[in-house]
């Protein structure tokens, strides 16, 4: 099953490397926000060969991320890693600019009055706000 995100590309963090009893690892971490009402953040890792990966996307492009999940235990607690293994820059939605209004076309209509608030006080009258 593969799993995938779209979003921009809102941080690159620094490139982590080191080495460990496999040999030298390199990893580098991105935060992808994915829109809608309330956008979520996601940090995704690139590891190895991957890293590479990163380097000709910037900041503010929309990505295509295919990724796994991996999850690990320590000390009774767990650990969840998002894990790209795919990169894809996506076309940016285009709209179309809006056409200037013309002299002879039907202008939009203004948008209508706000309604009375039956409740208000007229000039001289006492608010009784108490529900009872």
């Amino acid at each position: 099953m593969a799993l995938e995100i779209s979003g921009k590309l809102i941080k690159k963090l620094p490139v982590a490397s080191g080495t460990s009893a496999n040999g030298s690892w390199s990893r580098q971490e991105i935060i992808l926000e994915m829109p809608g009402q309330f956008p979520k953040q996601v940090c995704i890792s690139l590891w190895g060969d991957r890293v590479n990966d990163a380097v000709k996307y910037v900041e503010g492009d929309i990505l295509k991320v295919s990724f796994d999940l991996q999850s690990r235990e320590y000390n009774g607690r767990w650990y969840t890693d998002v894990r790209a293994w795919r990169l894809e820059k996506e076309a940016a939605a285009v709209t179309p600019p809006s056409e200037p209004a013309r002299a002879g076309n039907a202008a939009t209509p203004p948008p209508p009055p706000p309604a009375e608030d039956p409740f208000a006080a007229t000039p001289g009258q006492q608010v009784d706000d108490l529900p009872f």
